[in-house]
């Protein structure tokens, strides 16, 4: 009777340690966070991504519009074509349900040829905190022969070496700030991802007139 009670016991035992239904729990508990962090990762990027498109579609819009217009009002505190280079990029902004983070033609500063929109983040705006600027430099000019190089995003011009032709351009530059969700869900893995805080797009057009 003894040798029979051990013999179940030993059964059960064996019983317990073979049963699965709490491996499964295990491996899903491991495996949400990894699974959390590609779906939060494929929509984070996927809508910087998107932004990033806008962004280059009206940056290039602005700049070839400006680069039509004359350039003889460059002396005046807001040239035309500035302002219609501004309106056309937050309007497409508005248009396409992305916070223009409230800039309007009183956030403008000056170092002629250039004009710089900026807007900071704030809770009031719901902007994120890098905001958004926008820079419309319409004496830009690069190198027209070797050694040209994209433009910056702060559009400054670049220097010509000696027997290069410096071609006068517009240059549109749109920095918009990125509330990145992937950045805090990652930790859940232990790590901190470096990410830009900024979505930063640049486009050249030569001038017309």
């Amino acid at each position: 009777m003894k040798f029979l009670w051990q013999d179940r016991v030993k059964a059960r035992r064996r019983e317990w340690w073979s049963a699965d239904q709490a491996a499964q729990l295990v491996e899903f508990a491991v495996a949400l966070p990894v699974l959390v962090v590609f779906v939060v990762g494929i929509f984070d990027f996927s809508g910087a991504f998107t932004l990033k498109q806008k962004l280059t579609n009206v940056a290039r819009d602005a700049a070839r519009a400006a680069a039509a217009e004359p350039i003889t009002d460059l002396s005046a505190s807001v040239p035309v074509s500035v302002r219609d280079a501004f309106w056309m990029i937050d309007g497409y902004l508005v248009a396409n349900r992305i916070n223009d983070c409230g800039v309007g033609p009183s956030n403008v500063t000056q170092a002629r040829p250039v004009w710089t929109y900026a807007a900071g983040g704030t809770s009031t705006n719901g902007c994120p905190t890098a905001g958004l600027t926008i820079i419309i430099n319409r004496g830009y000019y690069f190198p027209a022969v070797d050694g040209r190089q994209p433009a910056a995003v702060n559009c400054v011009a670049q220097a010509t070496a000696a027997n290069q032709t410096a071609v006068i351009s517009t240059c549109v530059s749109i920095q918009y700030g990125y509330q990145w969700k992937f950045r805090r869900v990652a930790s859940l893995l232990g790590t901190t991802p470096f990410l830009p805080s900024t979505i930063s797009v640049t486009a050249v057009a030569m001038n017309e007139n």
